[in-house]
């Protein structure tokens, strides 16, 4: 089994790999293929094991080649079909919106197709099968170490906001739902982590700006970059999730995997993760009124806020430890090595 990742950068479908990889090798022959970025924690092939890739593995009748992006479809689609190597095609479909004509080109000559979920799955034009992503539930948990605190947080009920800074995460809308709420409310503070990558330099200079016109400066904090993200998420009394667009969205599941509430926008598979009313609430609009009011009802009532908390908890270790994501994707794996036909027949149907 190779799990290509031909991207430098930290993104959602690297976590995604660092997460899962450490995990299925210890039930399958599996490893990750591309730029040496990855931790040492997780299996890797060399480029110069390539010409190996002509021999059929020795227990099983081809390997999987599991791609998760069009860059990584496209040299599985070539080491088949033009190479002969005896590879079977997985392509894992995070995206909500259509895709493009090239997108549905490669996805059409795939062996197994998966969707992370049902949203997403509701883009694709060929049988699929949703398997959601789940979350490591030890990493992630109330138990474990605190973040070093800025003094101005100790005692103080913290809401916070995590991913890259930038427009399509929505983090203006956070800051200014912030800027909204905390108003009355001395006793909370706002904590954004996250990477302000140079061409977002701009957009993060506005927000500070903004900040400090609403005389902010000290209870909306930008801390940037965090070496551990967990401890933040068992510090948050509450989190926001605000992106404007998102694949799939990790972060409500890390935080309520920690016994934080989530509020969130429509975006990614929130709706699917996040039961409302009662594990966090997802708003309908883009809009930090929207973000505001919901924010609100949480900040000023400690009982639901400590029953969603509850429940959060109860709901992820249920159904999203990482466990059950890796079972159902090793499920896809033995039955293409089978030659089972529950998702699509074989790879003459990639066409129909």
């Amino acid at each position: 089994m190779i799990a290509p990742n031909f991207k430098r950068r930290l993104s959602g479908v690297t976590s995604t790999i660092v997460q899962l990889l450490p995990l299925q090798v210890k039930r399958i022959a599996i490893a990750s293929m591309g730029p040496d970025v990855l931790p040492e924690a997780v299996p890797r092939l060399a480029w110069l094991s390539l010409p190996t890739l002509w021999r059929k593995p020795r227990e099983k009748p081809f390997r999987i080649w599991h791609a998760r992006r069009n860059t990584e479809m496209l040299p599985g689609i070539i080491m088949r079909d033009v190479l002969r190597m005896p590879l079977r095609l997985v392509f894992t479909s995070a995206a909500q919106r259509e895709h493009s004509a090239y997108t549905r080109f490669l996805i059409n000559r795939m062996d197994r197709v998966i969707a992370t979920s049902t949203r997403s799955g509701s883009f694709l034009k060929v049988p699929h099968r949703v398997i959601m992503h789940g979350i490591d539930c030890d990493r992630f948990s109330p138990d474990g170490p605190m973040p070093a605190l800025e003094p101005n947080l100790a005692g103080r009920k913290i809401v916070g906001c995590s991913g890259r800074i930038r427009h399509q995460k929505g983090t203006d809308i956070f800051v200014d739902a912030m800027i909204a709420v905390l108003k009355d409310r001395p006793d909370w503070v706002a904590v954004m982590t996250g990477r302000t990558t140079s061409e977002h330099a701009d957009f993060a200079r506005r927000l500070r700006d903004r900040i400090d016109k609403a005389g902010m400066t000290d209870r909306i904090l930008l801390v940037g970059e965090v070496e551990d993200i967990a401890p933040w998420f068992r510090r948050f009394d509450l989190y926001v999730a605000p992106p404007r667009n998102e694949g799939f969205g990790l972060t409500p599941l890390e935080a309520m995997a920690s016994g934080t509430p989530v509020v969130a926008t429509d975006a990614g598979a929130f709706r699917e993760l996040i039961v409302e009313g009662k594990t966090g609430t997802v708003v309908d609009s883009f809009s930090s009124e929207a973000i505001a009011a919901a924010v609100a009802l949480y900040m000023d009532d400690d009982s639901k806020r400590r029953a969603a908390s509850k429940a959060a908890l109860a709901h992820v270790r249920t159904y999203f430890p990482l466990e059950r994501e890796a079972g159902e994707i090793e499920t896809v794996y033995e039955e293409l090595w089978s030659g089972a036909n529950s998702d699509r027949s074989t790879r003459g149907s990639r066409n129909s």
